[in-house]
């Protein structure tokens, strides 16, 4: 098949690390698919634009695939420009499409939206199939966030658009396995049967994560110590993460065997540091920001890798954060702390849960008295949580939903 995947923020993972449809692209070109990918000029998150010739376009191949930029104004942060760079994206898609013969399927992602819709309305003008991939829920996540009300002009014109896109797509994949419940939320059940409906969460690059641990090794004094039992954290390190949590729980952690290892950086380090001084924890150590290559060497070697997460209404319908999977490979026990209906690691129980530090500590003591087949039962779990959503696999499951065929 020769494949469009219309996603956004697309570019190249050296400019921006959105690993999914890489990942996809890297493995339906495996496959004997071709796929090019369609996306924003404009790198999430910086300052970079990737055409600054004024082209409306330009090709682009990086690790063999093909990606066509589209060339959209510069924006930082969330206002007005971001939203204006989104409705220009999907203004300009369809004039840049036409240059390129037709494919047999697209698939267009949303966040946001409207890029999604208008790689829907390409579809059904090609007469190709057309796939919905919905990974963040919009416009339910403006309410949920409190940035809008239900009621919101803007928030009844994005859920039409939403609801638009779901009936008129040939299939909906979610990256939350109890999406459904939310479209039954909805009352849209007449409108979007069931059947076309898909499960296809993150997952995670075997292939690409085993090579990296063992090729871009981390030595460190904690990680290479076998008397320590190391929880680990990687990630940023943002008020929003609320690593606070994390050192009120180590502080209630008395074995002085247990260690606390952060990686990674972000404006709340500092703040985070002066507690540890002022509170005199001695078990947490920031290890600094690394590259993700190294990422794989580090949680490989974890007793315990925590994840953690804000308590959020959306998460009833499922959760999918790209650390999640990363843990999995690295066939670790998982540190969770926050609870959702639809949770991969309890699914595969290979996670322990925990609720406030005093029971996060706790839970750490309990499992560090477990009995050693317990512990490897957990990094067995793991292991096949990993192989069931391996990339590799996932892929074969949308190459099933381009199809018109059922994988669920």
């Amino acid at each position: 098949m020769d494949i469009w995947l219309i996603n956004h923020y697309a570019v190249p993972a050296k400019y921006y690390p959105l690993a999914r449809p890489t990942n996809f692209a890297k493995y339906l070109m495996q496959a004997g698919h071709t796929v090019t990918i369609f996306a924003a000029s404009t790198v999430h998150n910086s300052d970079l634009n990737l055409i600054t010739d004024g082209a409306a376009y330009i090709d682009d191949m990086v690790d063999g695939i093909h990606y066509v930029y589209i060339r959209c104004h510069s924006y930082r942060g969330n206002g007005a420009k971001r939203v204006l760079n989104m409705c220009e994206f999907a203004r300009k898609l369809k004039g840049v499409c036409a240059k390129y013969p037709k494919p047999d399927a697209i698939v267009a992602t949303s966040m946001p939206p409207m890029s999604c819709a208008a790689g829907i309305r390409l579809a059904r003008k090609y007469g190709c199939r057309g796939v919905a991939e919905i990974a963040d829920l919009w416009p339910e996540s403006l309410i949920a966030y409190g940035i809008a009300g239900p009621k919101n002009p803007a928030v009844l014109y994005l859920r039409r658009m939403e609801k638009w896109i779901y009936t008129h797509a040939d299939a909906v994949v979610f990256t939350m396995e109890g999406a459904y419940d939310y479209i039954a939320e909805q009352g849209w059940e007449k409108d979007v049967p069931r059947s076309k409906v898909y499960y296809i969460n993150n997952g995670v690059d075997l292939e690409q994560f085993n090579y990296n641990k063992e090729h871009f090794k981390v030595t460190d004094v904690d990680l290479d110590n076998p008397d320590l039992f190391k929880v680990v954290y990687t990630g940023s390190i943002r008020k929003v993460n609320n690593l606070g949590l994390l050192l009120d729980a180590a502080k209630e952690v008395k074995d002085p065997r247990v260690k606390f290892l952060i990686w990674g950086d972000g404006d709340e380090r500092p703040a985070l540091e002066q507690h540890i001084s002022d509170e005199q924890i001695s078990n947490v150590v920031f290890k600094g920001r690394v590259e993700k290559k190294y990422i794989p060497s580090i949680v490989s070697r974890a007793d315990l890798n925590f994840m953690h997460g804000t308590p959020n209404v959306l998460f009833r319908f499922g959760i999918s954060p790209n650390k999640l999977f990363d843990y999995f490979a690295a066939q670790r026990p998982i540190l969770m702390d926050f609870a959702s209906e639809y949770n991969p690691a309890e699914q595969y129980e290979c996670c322990i849960m925990g609720n406030g530090a005093q029971d996060i500590a706790k839970k750490i003591a309990d499992f560090f008295q477990l009995p050693e087949e317990q512990r490897e039962r957990m990094r067995k779990n793991c292991e096949l949580a990993a192989k069931r959503y391996d990339f590799s696999r996932l892929t074969e499951e949308l190459v099933a939903v381009m199809g018109g065929k059922s994988e669920q």
